[in-house]
């Protein structure tokens, strides 16, 4: 436990990157106005956007639809920097890649079959190589059924790859996440491990940095808080409690709802009109966002203490 506590580092500024939700319309297609307008929202709080991942719904929209969110998103940031999900569904990690450094992004190698056996280093080695950055992703099998958590040797040869900066790490769990900092400080210090465990948000208080879908559902909310942080405030405490009480809520059981519900909440907060999730996606109670209000309330008021 001590070993715990000592990694806790008051006064560091967090690397803060949200998986930006892309709603829908009745229509079932993409509402890209609302989906631009949050981008914006996202980038002016001071979290960097990742679009085209599962809360951007990355694997069930089509090739074209994902080189629009690509192009849009370059429209909209202008030149800020942003990352995107590679994804293999309906067309070669290649393709994907190539669209994403054609827009300027950062690609993000979104975990497929082809990562479930073989040798998993020698993949990502031949899908940077026309990379000056990217970023590797862990992802359990709770969020997508061909998830996969690698073993600490296999993430070592993954910091070996000079193009790989970071890797995402989504397994919900705090001790593999830890064992990950500790051997990146042992390792490669400058590797960046994002936590994308949206139940211990906190893990930024041990060394992690972030790439979360909670973030979405208030992005000037976490942007507060990684400020509290990075300026050493307590009042960090008050408002990472709150909006790790959504975080909790959100991210109940089934977990791919949790896109249903930042679309609930994101309405329910008056941040967007009326977005809805893809239509495959799975679907919380009617009166989900009634039942986020408190929630958005408790956030509020930690956020102007």
């Amino acid at each position: 436990m001590k070993e715990w506590l000592d990694r806790i580092r008051p006064g560091r500024k967090i690397d803060a990157n949200s998986a930006v939700l892309l709603p829908f319309r009745p229509d079932d297609k993409p509402d890209l106005d609302e989906f631009e307008r949050h981008l914006r929202r996202t980038v002016k709080a001071g979290i960097t956007p990742a679009v085209n991942m599962d809360t951007g719904f990355g694997p069930q929209l089509t090739p074209a639809q994902r080189v629009d969110v690509l192009k849009l998103t370059r429209r909209a940031l202008g030149a800020a920097p942003f990352i995107a999900g590679a994804c293999c569904f309906g067309e070669t990690y290649e393709q994907a890649i190539a669209s994403i450094l054609d827009q300027g992004g950062i690609p993000i190698l979104f975990q497929s079959d082809a990562f479930a056996g073989g040798d998993v280093i020698a993949l990502y080695q031949k899908l940077v190589a026309p990379c000056e950055k990217a970023l590797a992703f862990e992802l359990g099998p709770m969020f997508a059924p061909f998830g996969r958590i690698y073993d600490l040797d296999t993430y070592k040869r993954l910091m070996d790859i000079p193009q790989i900066a970071g890797a995402k790490h989504s397994s919900l769990s705090r001790a593999l996440e830890i064992e990950r900092l500790q051997l990146r400080d042992r390792h490669r210090p400058g590797f960046k491990v994002y936590t994308g465990n949206d139940l211990a948000i906190d893990m930024v208080m041990y060394g992690s940095d972030y790439l979360l879908g909670i973030s979405t559902f208030d992005p000037e909310a976490f942007a507060l808080r990684d400020r509290w942080w990075a300026a050493s405030d307590p009042r960090f405490f008050e408002l990472n409690d709150a909006l790790q009480a959504l975080g909790a809520v959100a991210f109940r059981d089934p977990v791919p709802a949790y896109k249903d519900s930042a679309a609930a909440y994101l309405k329910a907060a008056g941040m967007m009109k009326d977005p809805l999730p893809h239509p495959s996606c799975p679907r919380r109670p009617s009166n989900e966002g009634e039942f986020l209000i408190p929630l958005a309330r408790q956030i509020a008021i930690a956020a102007t203490r």
